[in-house]
């Protein structure tokens, strides 16, 4: 498995976390986001959905237009957004992007912190997410993605 990319701004989860599912590094994400009015120093960036949605859609990736409470580990799809570290400020709700993975049956969730030991983390217990976004890869991501089905 290619390492995860990790976030080069406090603020850039969402486009690392977008970069981390299409495959490319952080400024190549940060590139397209930009052109795309999308920034991260932008606190909606992870207090709202639509801009990793849009990020998303721009490379041909579907997400469910939805975002489905958390329940279980088990319940989640093979591939999906999930909003972690929820906390309000002057009542807005924020969060960290994460994404889940799993292949092969082992579940992992790339996390792009730059002070994690590990941004592969299995700690599912110390994480607790409050709701996902499933992801559903075209035919070219999908090779990106079965190319790391060996080890997850």
């Amino acid at each position: 498995m290619r390492e995860p990319v990790i976030q080069e701004e406090a603020t850039g989860c969402g486009i690392a976390s977008v970069a981390n599912i299409l495959g490319k590094t952080y400024s190549e994400m940060k590139t397209i986001a930009n052109a795309m009015g999308i920034y991260a120093e932008d606190k909606s960036l992870w207090s709202d959905t639509q801009y990793v949605r849009k990020l998303l859609s721009n490379a041909g990736v579907e997400t469910l237009a939805h975002e489905v409470p958390f329940e279980s580990w088990s319940g989640l799809p093979d591939l999906a957004l999930l909003s972690i570290k929820h906390h309000q400020e002057e009542g807005k709700n924020f969060w960290h992007w994460v994404v889940f993975k799993r292949v092969g049956g082992q579940e992992v969730v790339l996390d792009s912190a730059s002070y994690l030991p590990s941004n592969i983390r299995t700690d599912f217990d110390a994480m607790q997410p409050k709701w996902f976004i499933e992801i559903k890869l075209n035919s070219t991501y999908s090779q990106h993605w079965d190319s790391d089905r060996s080890t997850p």
